[in-house]
């Protein structure tokens, strides 16, 4: 697979994730708690903003980490214990 090809399918992966986090933490936030109350429509609408972050993220992150990658950290980084 190309550079481009992995960069893209790594970047909608991180999109595609984060949106469908926030979108159920909205749910579950709104069933918990009568302070938020928000229809299924205005939650999936609210987290279309963190998702679209997150591509800004992994374009920022694709020039300062992992060439190629949406990764952040370096190839071969490893976290420090």
């Amino acid at each position: 697979m190309s550079i481009k090809g992995r960069f893209f399918l790594d970047l909608v992966e991180r999109t595609l994730f984060t949106y469908v986090e926030v979108v159920l933490g909205l749910m579950i936030a709104s069933a918990t708690t009568s302070a938020i109350d928000l229809s299924v429509a205005k939650a999936a609408a609210i987290a279309g903003i963190p998702a679209a972050l997150a591509v800004v993220k992994g374009a920022l992150s694709s020039m300062l980490g992992t060439p190629g990658t949406a990764a952040a950290l370096p190839s071969g980084a490893e976290p420090r214990a």
